[in-house]
Order: structure tokens, then sequence, then C-alpha cells
């Protein structure tokens, strides 16, 4: 009997696919249990539908991610923090600091996990950072440290 998975099946196979199961495997567990439906036409040309509205979500996604990219490349953040003589602060600035300064200057919301730091930033002046805000959409962004007087 061919099926569409409506969730995901271990070692059967993913949310979405048509499969070809055994009629008892298919009536006595999927079905009942809401796991996936008979492949009639009418479920095939839903199923169709459905994959055609995530896609088109998924790239309407993907587009405004890369908008989002192309600004925060050309932003300049700046950010205040207490230092020794020799340039060194007095703490670190860290992703979520980042993140912080991104969200209120561009009204953005820049999940602190997505900012990629080696290490969290000890020094005055311009530092590079990476952020994925996609899939495939990374954006190299300058931050820089001043003296807070």
């Amino acid at each position: 009997m061919k099926v569409i998975l409506l969730q995901d099946v271990k070692k059967v196979g993913t949310k979405g696919s048509v499969i070809d199961v055994s009629d008892g495997y298919a009536r006595n567990l999927l079905l009942p249990k809401k796991l996936a439906v008979e492949a009639t036409p009418g479920n095939l040309k839903m199923l169709e539908s459905l994959q055609k509205t995530q896609d088109d979500k998924l790239e309407r996604e993907f587009l405004h991610a890369r908008e989002w990219a192309e600004k925060l490349a050309k932003a300049k953040f700046v950010m205040k923090s207490r230092a020794g003589a020799d340039g060194r602060l007095f703490g670190a600035i860290t992703n979520h600091d980042i993140a912080e300064t991104i969200n209120k200057q561009l009204g953005f919301e820049l999940d602190k996990r997505k900012i990629r730091l080696k290490e969290p930033i000890k020094r005055l002046g311009s530092h590079p950072v990476e952020a994925t805000l996609y899939h495939d959409v990374n954006v190299k962004f300058m931050v820089e440290v001043e003296e807070e007087k």
C-alpha cells in the first residue's frame, strides 16, 4: 500500500515522503497513529501544494536573510567599554553584547548563538565578527570597540 508520511518514522522514511509499505503495517500502525495517510490522488495533490508552499516560504526566508546580511555588512557597530591604559578591556565583549547592540541599532532580532567569535573581544579597536543568518547566508562585519569615558 502506498502512503504519505505525516511525520518522520524511524527506518521507514521522512515527513512528506511517499513510500510503499505492507498493507498490515499501514492499517495497523501508520494509519491509526496518524503517522501516515493513504496515497490517493487527492492526498498526493495536497502534498504537492504543501511542498510548494513550504518551498516558497523557504525562498522568502532566504531572501530576507540575504537582505539583512547586506545591511549588517554595511553597518558600523560601535561598542563602548572601560579599558586600562594598555587598551585591555575590564571584562570582555561577548556575542551576547554584540547581538544586543545589533538589535538596538537595526531593530533586527539576531540570536546570540548565530554570532561566531573565536574568543571574546578583550581589546580596543576594530574586530571582525561573523554571523550565520540562514543555512547558506553568512555575513562578516566589523565591531569597533572604543574606550568609555
